[in-house]
């Protein structure tokens, strides 16, 4: 009995080791967003972290109708990069991201952290 539960509670040690790894520090996903850089802040209570906000452009569904605009938050961990998205509001940036399962509070509000700048650019006039 007591090898039965020695295994029991090693099996679900790993289970729960792996469960954490993959829910909070596998990369789901990664790929470039562009856009206009509008918001970026160091904010928080205990963990403070760098978030950030783009206007993408949207497409037109209809003939004369305005362009929607989406959204995209993200989130900075390294601090080189924060410091440089900082002098970047309101030009054009096109931002590599990785996207996780689920977020962690040391790392940002958002499951979409920003691993590098690809491309700033002054917004076409």
């Amino acid at each position: 009995m007591k090898k039965f539960l020695t295994i029991l509670i090693l099996a679900v040690v790993v289970f729960a080791g792996i469960f954490t790894y993959y829910h909070f520090y596998y990369s789901f996903a990664e790929g470039n967003r562009n856009g206009l850089l509008i918001r970026f802040m160091k904010k928080g209570y205990v963990f403070k972290t760098y978030e950030g906000q783009i206007i993408q452009p949207g497409l037109r569904s209809y003939p004369n109708t305005p362009v929607a605009t989406n959204d995209f938050e993200f989130s900075v961990a390294d601090g080189t990069i924060a410091d440089s998205l900082m002098n970047c509001e309101g030009k054009e940036v096109v931002l590599h991201y990785v996207e996780y399962f689920a977020r962690l509070p040391w790392r940002g509000n958002s499951k979409y952290v920003v691993d590098k700048i690809v491309l700033v650019k002054e917004p076409a006039q």
